[in-house]
């Protein structure tokens, strides 16, 4: 199994009436339950996960996955689910991404061309492309073959520029594909042509984290010495910029950020422990939130859809809206943005490395995936733990949601992916 240091872990992260770039806007032409048995030496054998040989070294463990695909064999580092049929995409160490049906755990493509850890992976909005990320610096483009079935799919192409891709984001809507460099550079291609639309190059550090906002027409990126930037994505200048020099938003490097569905603002956390709350409209600092361990790092941040407060309460659209931030304190804050207190925290035995808001009419479930090997699945109004799903082996690295938020498809440090039932 891979080691269950951190050391590789990914740092982590919807829809425009109209989208906001036209596909002729081209700036810069670049061509059930139960225990399972675990084998020490399945790595090596290359043994389906849970077959074992070697009966002096089996061990049991608790594991409540529906499914398992094991086929990596080294760490998982990232994985995304198709928007409509049952897919998972998943990219790990062995320099590999996958294809494959959670429902059944069968692969159904290999995607091969990296030379180095496949980092990020993401289906278009539409369904009709995969994108894989490495540290070679390669993003490469799958395209589904055929409107049969979900299940053939063809390279594309492979787009230029990173020196080290650190995530992908799709647009919301429309089929452009944007990725933050470990060069401190970020880049906007228009499929399916390939086009580099746009080379966005006010960073000076690691792009760590960024990504559209909900309404598609703006870019929100944070790096690793701290500084946050907002966008036009039809310009390459940026819109505004906050950075450590300013002592309200000094935070020292930035690990993960989200933007409330409203596109208004954005919530941001970092290596210190700290968050911060940014008006997207104003420009500034609009708040700091204060409850992650001092010098443990925010790791994942999302916002969560409460039409009302805790159980009992009198309903209320809460106006400021309601965000969750997960921390290497253990810690998930759920947090009112209304009044910027805390409502409520969620344990884990260590490190929140990936959090997950389920879509309406669960959109007050929240799940959390940790360094302790587990997810668990949250009732976010009022705190209450609703389901802890257990089968990995090693940290859970990343997380996606699959059949309307039905089930959680989790990519693992232990080189397996497993599906679960949500609640």
């Amino acid at each position: 199994m891979a080691d269950e240091s951190m050391e590789h872990e990914q740092h982590l992260e919807e829809g425009a009436e109209e989208e906001f770039i036209d596909p002729n806007d081209v700036y810069v032409e670049v061509n059930d339950d139960g225990d399972m048995l675990m084998d020490d030496d399945m790595e090596e054998d290359g043994q389906a996960y849970g077959e074992g040989e070697g009966e002096e070294d089996e061990i049991v463990w608790e594991d409540n996955s529906m499914q398992h695909f094991p086929y990596h064999r080294k760490s998982v580092f990232a994985v995304s689910t198709h928007p409509v049929a049952p897919l998972a995409a998943s990219g790990g160490e062995d320099d590999l991404g996958y294809i494959w049906d959670y429902t059944t755990g069968d692969e159904l493509v290999k995607l091969t061309g990296h030379t180095d850890s496949v980092t990020a992976t993401g289906f278009s909005a539409d369904g009709e492309m995969i994108a894989t990320g490495g540290m070679d610096g390669r993003v490469r483009i799958w395209r589904r073959v055929g409107k049969e079935n979900w299940k053939l799919w063809e390279f594309l192409t492979e787009l230029q520029g990173p020196d080290e891709v650190m995530w992908l984001r799709w647009h919301p809507k429309g089929s452009v594909l944007l990725a933050g460099s470990n060069d401190s550079t970020v880049w906007l291609w228009q499929l399916p042509s390939g086009n580099t639309m746009q080379v966005l190059a006010g960073h000076a550090a690691p792009v760590q984290c960024g990504d559209f906002t909900p309404d598609g027409k703006r870019i929100i990126t944070a790096d690793a010495e701290g500084t946050l930037i907002f966008w036009d994505p039809r310009n390459p200048a940026p819109l505004f910029k906050l950075s450590p020099t300013d002592a309200r938003f000094d935070m020292d490097g930035i690990t993960s950020l989200a933007v409330n569905p409203a596109s208004t603002l954005a919530v941001v956390g970092g290596t210190t422990g700290s968050v911060r709350v940014v008006s997207l409209s104003k420009g500034e600092v609009v708040g700091a939130l204060g409850g992650h361990r001092e010098g443990e790092s925010v790791e994942a941040v999302t916002f969560v859809e409460l039409a009302s407060a805790v159980a009992g309460a009198a309903t209320t659209q809460n106006a400021g809206g309601v965000v969750v931030t997960g921390g290497t304190d253990g810690k998930a804050c759920i947090w009112d943005l209304s009044t910027m207190r805390l409502r409520a925290t969620l344990e884990h035995e260590d490190a929140v490395t990936t959090l997950l808001r389920l879509p309406s009419p669960k959109a007050h479930l929240v799940v959390s995936g940790s360094a302790d090997k587990t997810l668990r699945t949250w009732d976010a109004r009022t705190g209450t733990l609703i389901r802890e799903h257990k089968g990995h082996q090693g940290p859970i690295l990343q997380a996606a949601l699959g059949l309307g938020g039905g089930v959680i498809v989790s990519a693992g440090d232990d080189g397996v992916c497993l599906v679960f039932p949500t609640e």
